[in-house]
């Protein structure tokens, strides 16, 4: 099993950081989750429906800190991914890790 790493560029403006919180700004796991969601789905070419299997989150994201996307092609089929953090001392911190399953789109 080979791992995958990808940029996994989120704005450091993006909208949702104004209202979540207020003086405190973190990325909500729902963005994060989106954003890691749709790199997944167009690196696998599978533009169809995704299925999260699990996630977890590790810590908070804030704003303008570069995020990465590992994955890792699953034996059953699916992928797990990490998406992981540089902090201010060069090293890494995971913020968030989950397993998915892709369907692809039934034609209509």
């Amino acid at each position: 099993m080979s791992e995958h790493v990808m940029p996994l560029p989120i704005a450091a403006d993006h909208p949702a950081y104004a209202g979540h919180f207020p003086g405190q700004p973190i990325l909500p796991g729902v963005v994060l989750l989106d954003a890691a969601l749709h790199a997944m789905a167009a690196r696998q070419g599978m533009p169809g429906s995704a299925q999260l299997k699990s996630a977890k989150f590790h810590s908070p994201v804030q704003p303008g800190e570069a995020l990465t996307l590992h994955t890792t092609e699953l034996p059953a089929g699916g992928l797990r991914f990490e998406i992981r953090c540089r902090d201010i001392r060069g090293g890494e911190r995971s913020v968030a890790s989950g397993a998915v399953n892709f369907s692809p789109v039934s034609p209509a």
